[in-house]
């Protein structure tokens, strides 16, 4: 097999905000691997087919290390914030190390966890569906439901106070959409401190989230010093809400554009699961995973030399013919399980179990509590994330 001999740039905004960027349309067809340039010119490999890309997310001759110097930056702003911010935990850093971080964290996410949260989380939607209708329609549906169900969820199991949301929340979005470095830099800082300062109140006087388990478990015994337990509780609190906030502002978004999958729905509700996945696969809200090559790689006839970046669209990767039929279209039949959409290998998302039951009980609890939901403005005036980001709704203005 060979690469594409046509060079993109990446990343790039989408047009539709549930379908891949149309300037990835000519690649498509030439996996599984393309060229693409960064915003500074310089080049480094696409990944486009699926089943190379999860060979390549499983071999840790690629790494994830963000402070290493040829590592593939999209932005010049990110690179501004990686220079001045090096420090890296879980995502940035490789086994041994990541390793044992992540097992720290993996009794709290696990299959069994999430389903004793089940009955919490639905609470939890019930109760911001229950605030919606007595405040009757229209609703902006982001603030008021998509992403407080995750903010609370995560809230209530790391034993951070829900209280201070609309900060954390800010300080978020701060450092997933800023235009500015300094601005990053500032809500980097802010969102440390506050964490830092929690921290120290719970090494005092702990209680029983996972943020107090890790601070008398392995910050007061020094197995982890005060830095990695702040960096550790931002990346959980930040991830831990804003994925699944853009999963659910988004899922709701192309189910209401797509009345007859959404009818399959309401018709059997045990469809659900698979829908979930199947949403996971065509939204692919985490749109560009960066890895570069510690060591020289040959794969489908073409050799990743050490030093080079490689990125993975995930939107591309889950529409590959040669992983899934028709990918361009919602299918609840398929089985999409196989998706990177929580990525592959070590660093595959560790809390993808929550995910799945955050997702499951929201949209299927809000399209049974209001089965008039429509948008309340035409689809084409509302605004979606660009492509540097997490993709999802800005805003999502509906009525029932």
């Amino acid at each position: 097999m060979t690469e594409s001999t046509e060079v993109v740039s990446f990343p790039q905004d989408r047009t539709c905000p549930y379908h891949p960027p149309t300037a990835y349309d000519p690649l498509r067809g030439e996996r599984p691997l393309a060229r693409a340039t960064l915003y500074d010119g310089r080049t480094v490999w696409m990944v486009t087919g699926h089943a190379v890309a999860r060979d390549l997310l499983a071999d840790q001759r690629l790494s994830t290390d963000s402070t290493h110097e040829s590592f593939p930056v999209p932005t010049a702003r990110a690179a501004e914030v990686i220079r001045d911010q090096p420090r890296t935990v879980l995502l940035g850093q490789d086994d041994p190390v990541h390793n044992v971080q992540r097992r720290m964290l993996i009794p709290s996410f696990s299959l069994k966890r999430t389903a004793d949260l089940r009955p919490r989380i639905q609470q939890i939607v019930d109760g911001l569906l229950d605030a919606m209708v007595e405040q009757g329609p229209p609703a902006e549906l982001v603030s008021a439901f998509a992403l407080p169900v995750p903010s609370m969820v995560i809230c209530e199991l790391l034993g951070v106070p829900y209280a201070d949301h609309e900060f954390f929340e800010e300080q978020s979005r701060v450092l997933l959409r800023g235009r500015k470095a300094e601005e990053i830099r500032a809500a980097l800082d802010r969102l440390q401190g506050y964490l830092g300062d929690l921290a120290d109140a719970k090494r005092a006087d702990p209680g029983d989230g996972l943020l107090d388990q890790l601070v008398v478990e392995q910050y007061a015994t020094g197995r982890i010093d005060r830095q990695e337990l702040i960096d550790l509780a931002m990346i959980l609190l930040v991830a831990g809400h804003e994925t699944t906030a853009n999963m659910i502002s988004l899922g709701t978004f192309t189910l209401l554009q797509h009345p007859e999958r959404l009818a399959e729905l309401r018709t059997d509700p045990t469809l659900m699961p698979r829908a979930v996945e199947e949403l996971l696969r065509f939204l692919s809200i985490a749109d560009g995973m960066l890895r570069v090559a510690i060591d020289d790689i040959e794969i489908a006839g073409t050799t990743i030399r050490a030093g080079e970046g490689v990125v993975f669209p995930t939107s591309v990767i889950n529409r590959d013919t040669a992983a899934y039929a028709d990918p361009d279209a919602l299918d609840w039949g398929r089985s999409a399980r196989h998706h990177v959409a929580f990525g592959f290998g070590i660093h595959q998302c560790l809390g993808q179990n929550l995910a799945r039951a955050e997702l499951e009980i929201a949209l299927g609890t809000l399209f049974a509590r209001l089965p008039g939901l429509r948008l309340a403005v035409p689809a084409e005036e509302i605004p979606f994330k660009p492509g540097d980001t997490l993709q999802g709704m800005v805003e999502l203005p509906v009525a029932w």
